[in-house]
């Protein structure tokens, strides 16, 4: 095994990413590419200087976070760097949020800039009324320009295109990235410069094989760190071209930018495979060589689905998370295993432990505690859940899993997911799995719920495909295949059906409002 990255002491990510693309004779190469218009790697550099120049004029330097609401595209990725080059802190968020969405962001993080799409301004200015620590506003885009606010590019048009990256230190702070809030409010992991180039050099070059005439493409937007790193850091890190487009993911849109730019890897998630694969387009995906998947459990049935339309785009299936910036086990090209989440990534650790704390054997199902030089430093400003969560140098989750004789682990669910029937533990995601193979059901997710007597008992809630109806002897049929496949106690007692499962903005399923 090669050895594990080593950074220097001086440190600082975009000259990691960006600038030293530029050195080594790349600033011609394409780096960024939207619609028809695209940027080379000396124009991002340029431009990200300009970004970094106008910040520091304006007093935004070291440690200082810049809270960035903003749409995929060439000010996202100008901005993400020059936040960066200056030194300060990237903290990206969703841009279809809600003025409380903002609000919240706005006193959780103390920003002391935004940058923000003029699309936003109806929610988001009013608000800064109550933040004067806020005191750089930039509008990116045509519109209205409220009080106090600047325009992007007016901001940028006297600031030099040669300034210097800030002499940070691998160990400041680089970034947080905020956990998906499915049990509540986001939460910021506060990550280090050093843990997204660790990640990138043992997961997206050695893990993946990335290479430089790589076309990236993504289903999430950047500011979920998934994409961040898949869409952003990783072409960067290796002289690819990253596509990026503003609109909402389809998978019409999806299949044009494969088709129109050469797309080699896709970064995906199941709940866009299943559209793709569902999809009467005859597109073939021929030039893609690796689609990633995260964010859910990928169906087993689902896999095979994507492989026979599919065949030359290799699916990989794996875990990551806010906490530890990216995938820590994985599928690899050339080592899947269906159903699985496949192994370890070079230069990760894992325990499964049982509920005494003690390490499980082989087969048996316990929560994953995680260590790897990506973990998170805390959640700001939240020490009773950053003290369960980060024990030294493990990161303990709430993923139970179990891993074979081979080394491969397989996801059991999340502990508070986890339905107690008749006594026995039960996995949602074992339902799923079942349910997700009979011909009349498109996706399904499972929750718990009272019964008459106030026991728990599993109910499923049923997308169906095209040209099925939902019936109360179709119920009844699901109910039996289950009970023909697993053990007969985990059956859905209730079934229910919907137009479409509820999803965050990450396009994970809440289960929070089935239950």
């Amino acid at each position: 095994m090669a050895a594990l990255p080593s950074f220097p002491d001086e440190f600082n990510l975009a000259q990691y990413y960006l600038d030293a693309r530029v050195e080594e004779g790349r600033g011609d190469r394409v780096a960024v590419a939207v619609g028809d218009d695209a940027q080379t790697y000396a124009q991002v550099q340029a431009r990200a200087n300009r970004v970094a120049d106008a910040l520091r004029a304006r007093g935004i330097g070291t440690d200082d976070r810049v809270l960035m609401l903003l749409y995929d595209g060439f000010e996202f990725v100008e901005t993400w760097f020059g936040v960066l080059k200056a030194g300060g802190v990237f903290c990206m968020s969703n841009p279809l949020g809600t003025a409380a969405d903002f609000a919240y962001l706005l006193a959780y993080t103390r920003c002391r800039a935004v940058v923000a799409d003029a699309e936003l301004m109806e929610r988001l200015a009013p608000l800064l009324a109550d933040h004067p620590e806020c005191h750089v506003r930039w509008m990116v885009g045509p519109g209205e320009l409220p009080e106090g606010f600047e325009r992007y590019e007016e901001a940028l048009e006297d600031a030099s295109s040669e300034t210097r990256t800030a002499r940070t230190s691998k160990d400041d702070v680089a970034g947080w990235l905020f956990t998906s809030g499915t049990t509540g409010k986001p939460k910021g992991a506060v990550h280090l410069h050093r843990h997204f180039a660790f990640n990138t050099e043992v997961f997206a070059k050695r893990t993946l094989g990335l290479r430089s005439d790589d076309v990236f493409v993504s289903v999430s937007r950047l500011y979920f760190g998934y994409a961040t790193g898949t869409n952003l850091m990783f072409p960067f890190a290796v002289g690819g071209t990253a596509v990026l487009f503003r609109e909402k993911p389809t998978a019409e849109r999806l299949f044009d930018h494969v088709a129109k730019h050469g797309v080699t890897v896709l970064t995906n998630v199941p709940a866009m495979i299943r559209q793709m694969v569902d999809s009467e387009r005859s597109d073939d995906l021929s030039t893609v060589r690796i689609a990633l998947s995260a964010g859910e459990a990928l169906p087993p049935e689902l896999y095979a689905r994507w492989k026979e339309r599919y065949p030359s785009a290799e699916l990989c299936d794996g875990i990551g998370s806010a906490e530890m910036f990216h995938i820590f086990i994985t599928n690899k090209p050339g080592d899947v295993t269906p159903g699985s989440l496949g192994r370890l990534v070079e230069g990760y650790e894992a325990r499964i432990v049982g509920p005494e704390g003690q390490d499980v054997t082989p087969g048996e199902i316990g929560r994953l505690h995680i260590a790897g030089d990506s973990t998170a430093l805390c959640y700001w400003r939240r020490q009773d859940a950053s003290r369960d969560t980060f024990h030294g140098r493990w990161c303990v989750t709430q993923d139970l899993f179990r891993q074979d004789d081979e080394g491969r682990f397989w996801y059991a669910g999340r502990a508070d997911d986890m339905l107690k029937v008749r006594g026995q533990w039960v996995s949602p995601l074992e339902i799923e799995d079942c349910l997700a193979t009979h011909p009349a059901v498109r996706e399904c997710a499972v929750v718990g719920v009272p019964d008459d007597a106030g026991l728990t008992v599993p109910k499923a809630f049923v997308v169906l495909r095209e040209g099925r109806e939902a019936s109360d002897a179709l119920a009844e049929e699901l109910q039996e295949h289950a009970k023909t496949t697993l053990t007969r106690y985990k059956f859905p007692r209730k079934v229910a059906f919907l137009s479409t499962l509820p999803r965050n903005d990450r396009g994970k399923v809440m289960r929070r409002n089935l239950r």
